[in-house]
């Protein structure tokens, strides 16, 4: 379910994201031409390059070994939300790796790495940001909703009460079959 938030609380949310997207590649090209200026253009070309080959190898690395151990908390029944946050980290990760630049590289790197995601994660997933409605027992399937639409996620779904039993059948008695379209 997609909600769509007022107008007005999504303009400083624009503002914030297009100031990162000015701003964050401005200061990538500042830096790398300070770096070029001291180590020179060709140095620091491949240096940006070496950093991207590195990363996207710990990135398979890192990336399977999530994947494992979400299969083995669904297989143990239990809900992998940490995983699930990580993988999230993990594919920002790559893309933060394969944009050139040293900031970005770092904040790769940091995601990248293992000690310092997990606790990333833990903190986003006890912040509320993102809560698990837990697991589905004849789909099979967990439902992810942000704290956001959760309110209205209630409000909308219907729920139905009703008991059965055995006991209530017996005392019913035996059906007799229709005859035709109109019985």
């Amino acid at each position: 379910m997609i909600e769509c938030a007022p107008q007005f609380e999504q303009v400083p949310k624009v503002r914030f994201l297009l100031l990162i997207f000015i701003i964050v590649p401005l200061v990538e090209m500042m830096l790398l031409f300070e770096v070029a200026d001291v180590i020179g253009g060709w140095s620091t070309l491949a240096l940006v390059v070496l950093t991207a080959v590195i990363g996207v190898q710990i990135l398979k690395r890192q990336g399977l070994s999530t994947l494992l151990r979400a299969q083995q908390r669904l297989q143990s029944g239990e809900l992998p939300a940490q995983e699930i946050v990580e993988g999230m980290m993990l594919a920002g990760a790559g893309a933060l790796l394969l944009t050139p630049g040293f900031i970005t590289d770092t904040l790769g790197f940091i995601f990248l790495t293992g000690p310092l995601r997990r606790p990333i994660a833990w903190r986003i997933i006890r912040s509320g940001v993102v809560k698990a409605m837990g697991a589905g027992a004849s789909s099979g399937s967990f439902e992810f909703r942000s704290s956001q639409s959760q309110s209205s996620y209630r409000e909308q779904s219907n729920v139905y009460e009703g008991e059965y039993s055995e006991d209530g059948l017996s005392q019913i008695g035996p059906r007799e079959p229709k005859k035709g379209p109109n019985d």
